[in-house]
């Protein structure tokens, strides 16, 4: 059965351009490498809601999470659970020295960027990021954890039927007009 919806939108377009085993392994690495080297500072600004103390990473754990229960609600749920251990290291690393902890953050998000745009010259893929900067960002972590779904043989009937869209789409770009 063919789904028509935002998911399988995103997750065609995100698999046509991840086809490459090398690419999907940097982008095992390099996406939640990203992650912690933005949310290290994010832990160094705290704000108060209804007195509770919350750092700016919570705030924007919470806006992703939010946003990944719109496309599918297991995968935002194991989204939050590995995003909660991500932010308690960054907030450990974030306690430390400020010379340290942001080495370590400059190190994780430079060094993860430079990860995906190693990890798609060998796929020969334009990374989403140089087109739609805003959305890859947004979306990475998610495609992350529909990863690991994948390599865990979870959920084989969404990535067969990602696969058949992307041949579909293929055939139709070859296909004389």
């Amino acid at each position: 059965m063919a789904r028509d919806n935002k998911l399988m939108e995103m997750l065609t377009g995100y698999a046509a351009a991840h086809q490459h085993p090398f690419n999907v392994f940097v982008h095992m690495i390099g996406i939640p490498t990203i992650m912690l080297g933005v949310l290290i500072p994010l832990t160094w600004a705290e704000v108060t809601v209804f007195g509770v103390g919350l750092h700016l990473a919570h705030v924007l754990l919470l806006v992703f999470f939010l946003f990944y229960l719109t496309l599918d609600a297991v995968f935002a749920l194991v989204f939050v659970i590995a995003a909660f251990a991500m932010m308690l290291l960054a907030e450990y690393i974030g306690d430390m020295p400020l010379a340290v902890s942001g080495s370590i953050a400059a190190a994780a998000f430079f060094g993860g960027y430079a990860a995906q745009f190693i990890g798609h010259a060998v796929e020969k893929s334009m990374p989403v990021l140089v087109k739609h900067p805003i959305q890859a960002n947004l979306a990475a972590p998610f495609f992350t954890v529909v990863e690991l779904f994948k390599l865990l043989g979870l959920r084989d009937e969404l990535f067969e039927e990602v696969q058949r869209e992307i041949a579909a789409r293929r055939a139709r770009e070859a296909a004389p007009n």
